[in-house]
């Protein structure tokens, strides 16, 4: 999961990327309305983390203008303005969540971690594909009840994968959303990487669409089994 943080204040930002970091999401930020808008029209996120206060400009006037030009990947509104009347606002711009400062980091990763599962059509926290299930909340990973082990790596690889489950997702979307934008990989490297996920979880699993990507799918065994 790649996250854009957008707030002004150097300490807290620093201190919830490294949080949000620390527990396997990808983070870029920005200090600026301005920069926070050149970077998502230039690259790819999952969500955005979004403080009100920025010193370019409110929050919510950036907010709207995206969603005017059509831009609607999930936006977490982090601010420490606690009346209802700003909540609205930020709500009425195109917020899909709101957390008040201050805040506990844990909470902050629970509800971004739900917009993107949201956004992508899931409303369980663990996301199964036949035998193969991943806890969104714990990043844990099982297969016919057994943990599988996973690099950090890995787990974003599979976590990305299994949120499109059968969508082909190219090798393009995975490097902009699996990959930090300063150490994107060639295809080979996601290739190794497909392949090692594919010994841990078995190789029917993970298909592979020459020129398009790769789709995560339920194996016939595991379908047939479950009607």
């Amino acid at each position: 999961m790649k996250i854009l943080l957008v707030e002004d204040d150097q300490a807290l930002s620093e201190a919830l990327a490294i949080s949000l970091r620390d527990a396997g999401l990808l983070v870029e930020m920005a200090a600026t309305g301005g920069d926070g808008d050149f970077l998502l029209r230039t690259e790819q996120y999952d969500a955005v983390i979004l403080d009100l206060g920025l010193p370019d400009g409110d929050g919510t006037r950036w907010l709207s203008q995206w969603r005017d030009d059509g831009i609607d990947l999930p936006v977490l509104v982090l601010t420490a303005r606690e009346r209802w009347s700003d909540k609205a606002a930020g709500f009425s711009a195109g917020a899909d969540d709101y957390v008040t400062k201050p805040f506990e980091t844990a909470e902050v990763l629970f509800r971004l971690r739900a917009l993107v599962r949201r956004s992508h059509g899931h409303a369980h926290p663990v996301l199964s594909a036949g035998d193969l299930s991943f806890d969104t909340h714990t990043g844990s990973v099982t297969l016919a009840g057994r943990p599988v082990t996973l690099t950090a790596q890995e787990s974003r690889l599979l976590a990305y994968l299994m949120h499109a489950q059968e969508r082909v997702v190219s090798r393009t979307e995975l490097s902009e959303h699996v990959y930090d934008r300063d150490h994107e990989p060639d295809s080979n490297v996601i290739d190794v990487q497909i392949s090692r996920l594919r010994r841990k979880l078995g190789g029917e699993r993970i298909v592979t669409l020459r020129g398009q990507g790769y789709r995560l799918v339920i194996p016939e065994d595991e379908t047939s089994e479950s009607r």
